[in-house]
C-alpha cells in the first residue's frame, strides 16, 4: 500500500485506477527511449513533455527506485497544456463541460491523488523528485517542507519573497493580496515518493481562470514574470532549481539536458 501525502492543495499527478488510458499503446517506445533517465540525478527537459510521457516515466523510475536499479532521481519539466481533476472535484469547480474547458487543445485527465482540479502548461516548471524518502527527511512533511524551501529560495534569486501562509500550503506572493506561486504535493509508495511542485514561472495564466484552482473559489494565481513585470528565462530558472535541488536535496550523481 502506499502512503498518500495529498490534501486538496495537491498536484499529485497520478492515472485512476482502471484508467481508460492505455500507457502501452498511448505511448511510442520510441518515445519512451527518448525519455530515458540514464542514471542522471537531475535530469532537465528543454522542451513541453505530454502529460501521460512524463507520468510513465515517472512510473517507471519509481519502480525500479525501488527495486534499487538507479539512484535518487530528479525531473525538471514542463507540461503541454492539461487540467488534471483530482478526487475531490465537483462540477462546481470547473463547469462540468469538457468541450469548453479544452476547446483551445487543452488535455483534460482525470487523477487518483487528493485535490481538486489545476492545471499545468508551458512556462509553468514541474519538478518530479523519485526519492528513497528516508534518505531526505523524516516524513512526507519534511520533504513538503524541503520543496517549498527549494521554491522560496529560487523565488528569492529574482528578488520574490516566498510566503507559506498556515493553513493554506503552497508558495504565496504578497501584492498585497496573496497570490499561488507555487503548488506542492507528494506521494510515498513503498518508501519511494511521486509527484512533487510546481512553478508559474511565465506563462498566461487565463486557463486558471476557467476553474477555482484546488477547488478554491477565492484561490489567486500569479507567474514570476508578473511579480517581477518582465520576462524570466526558463532556461535559467531550470538550471538554477537543478542546482538547489542537488544542493538541498543532497543528490551527488550528473546533471543532464534532455533535448528530445
Amino acid at each position: 500500500m502506499g502512503q498518500a501525502f495529498d490534501p486538496p492543495w495537491s498536484t499529485d499527478l497520478s492515472l485512476p485506477t482502471g484508467a481508460s488510458v492505455n500507457l502501452s499503446t498511448a505511448i511510442p517506445a520510441l518515445a519512451l527511449d527518448m525519455l530515458s533517465p540514464h542514471g542522471e540525478a537531475v535530469r532537465v527537459f528543454s522542451d513541453p513533455v505530454p502529460y501521460l510521457h512524463a507520468w510513465e516515466l515517472q512510473s517507471r523510475l519509481h519502480e525500479e527506485r525501488v527495486r534499487n536499479q538507479v539512484p535518487d532521481t530528479v525531473l525538471i519539466l514542463e507540461h503541454r497544456p492539461v487540467y488534471t481533476l483530482g478526487r475531490s472535484t465537483t462540477a462546481s469547480h470547473w463547469g462540468g463541460n469538457a468541450a469548453l474547458l479544452c476547446e483551445h487543445g487543452t488535455e483534460l485527465h482525470h487523477v487518483n491523488r487528493g485535490g481538486s482540479i489545476t492545471f499545468h502548461g508551458p512556462g509553468q516548471i514541474v519538478i518530479y523528485p523519485v526519492l528513497k524518502l528516508d534518505r531526505h527527511a523524516t516524513g512526507p512533511r519534511q520533504l513538503v517542507w524541503l520543496l517549498e524551501e527549494i521554491i522560496v529560495q529560487l523565488l528569492s534569486r529574482w528578488n520574490i519573497t516566498g510566503h507559506r501562509i498556515p493553513g493554506k500550503p503552497g508558495i504565496w506572493v504578497m501584492t498585497p493580496t496573496p497570490e499561488k506561486i507555487a503548488f506542492v504535493g507528494i506521494r510515498i509508495e513503498r518508501g519511494v515518493t511521486l509527484h512533487g511542485c510546481a512553478l508559474n514561472v511565465d506563462l498566461d495564466v487565463t486557463p486558471f481562470h476557467r476553474i477555482h484552482p484546488c477547488g478554491l473559489s477565492d484561490c489567486r494565481i500569479i507567474s514570476m514574470a508578473a511579480a517581477c513585470q518582465k520576462a524570466i528565462s526558463l532556461d535559467l530558472v531550470k538550471q538554477e532549481l537543478a542546482r538547489l535541488c542537488r544542493m538541498m536535496l543532497k543528490l551527488h550523481g550528473p546533471a543532464g539536458l534532455d533535448t528530445d
